[in-house]
């Protein structure tokens, strides 16, 4: 990629982030590493409209990692209903009580640091850096990626990762690459939302199964289902639940090995 290209992709995304970015979002708003982490969590694979609300209340009721970590993985996954995708929750719970027992409840301020955080990916680390601490270094997600296989991976396919980061950190410009990687995110959403699909060209591609009927959603249930009772027998949760009961005994099985859920005796409970 040479200047002008470099030049052409930065006018169209500062252009289009000018008049239409989202500059209200609330962790937008911060640049508490904390608040971020909550926010890069609760938007994997979530939709904003549905993280909006929730991310208000969880940080009224967990303001910071300490208070997280002191909480009961009950009181946090009750929190997190509505938004899916319960093993996030867990894993942010034990993100924060690594905070408190390893970093002396400091997050940590280098990609190396916040890796290592459970349940903390590349990607996620990578955003944090970004967003908390202004850094640089290149930055993929999926509106991220169809901007650049839009504008400048259009004729490929196949495309390796390892091509799309460094194409990422080549645009990013260095005094502002927090502002640039909202831009970035905002103009790939604008694209999709255009009808703009690329993003089956990356070799690392696979189609997200659905969800409707799926094992996902029997496990959402049964969560579900936990929250606003205390105690359900086996039983009592498989009539609850419209599916095969085979279907509901296996994923029973699975939440309590993720120790999401336990089970006493014949009774099942959320984890405490």
């Amino acid at each position: 990629m040479d200047t002008k290209d470099v030049a052409r992709i930065r006018r169209v995304v500062w252009r289009y982030y000018k008049t239409h970015g989202r500059h209200d979002l609330p962790w937008r708003k911060t640049t508490d590493p904390y608040c971020i982490l909550v926010s890069e969590v609760m938007l994997q694979q979530t939709q904003v409209s549905r993280v909006l609300p929730k991310y208000h209340e969880f940080l009224a009721q967990f303001p910071t990692a300490q208070a997280l970590a002191q909480a009961s993985l009950r009181d946090v996954l009750v929190m997190w209903q509505g938004l899916g995708y319960n093993r996030r929750a867990k894993m942010l719970h034990e993100a924060a009580k690594s905070v408190v027992t390893t970093h002396q409840g400091r997050m940590p301020n280098t990609y190396h640091g916040l890796v290592q955080l459970p349940g903390v990916g590349p990607y996620t680390a990578r955003a944090v850096c970004a967003f908390a601490y202004n850094d640089p270094g290149g930055m993929v997600e999926t509106n991220i990626r169809t901007v650049l296989f839009h504008h400048h991976f259009l004729d490929q396919h196949e495309i390796k990762d390892g091509a799309v980061f460094q194409v990422a950190e080549l645009l990013c410009p260095k005094e502002s690459a927090r502002e640039w990687y909202w831009a970035m995110m905002d103009y790939g959403a604008h694209l999709k939302a255009q009808g703009v699909r690329v993003n089956a060209k990356s070799k690392h591609y696979t189609k997200q199964s659905a969800f409707e009927g799926s094992d996902r959603q029997i496990r959402g249930a049964i969560v579900r289902l936990l929250a606003v009772e205390p105690t359900l027998t086996e039983c009592a949760i498989i009539k609850k639940i419209q599916a095969v009961p085979e279907r509901v005994l296996a994923q029973l099985g699975g939440l309590v090995r993720d120790e999401l859920i336990a089970r006493v005796g014949s009774d099942y409970m959320l984890t405490g």
